[in-house]
C-alpha cells in the first residue's frame, strides 16, 4: 500500500473534517474514500452518462412531472442550491 502526504490550506482542511464527521468517519478515511472514488474511471463513466442522460431526457421528465420544486433546488446540500 502507497502513502500520500498533501499539504491543505485550513479552510480545506476544516471543510474536509466538516464533510468526515458528517460522514461519521475518520478525516484519513474520508480523505482516502474521495480519492478512491477520483480515481474509478466507472464512476467518471457513470456521471459523464448521467448528465448526458439528463440533458437529453430533460423535457420528458418535466411534461410527465411538472418542473423541479424550488424548495428541493434551494436545500443547502444540493447542487443545485450554489
Amino acid at each position: 500500500m502507497k502513502q500520500l502526504n498533501v499539504r491543505l490550506d485550513d479552510q480545506v482542511h476544516e471543510a474536509l473534517e466538516r464533510r468526515a464527521e458528517a460522514a461519521g468517519m475518520s478525516l484519513p478515511d474520508y480523505a482516502r474514500k474521495v480519492l478512491a472514488e477520483e480515481a474509478d474511471e466507472r464512476r467518471e463513466r457513470f456521471l459523464t452518462a448521467a448528465a448526458h442522460f439528463s440533458q437529453a431526457w430533460a423535457p420528458a421528465f418535466e411534461a410527465e412531472f411538472g418542473p423541479y420544486p424550488e424548495s428541493v433546488a434551494r436545500r443547502p446540500g444540493t447542487a443545485d442550491a450554489a
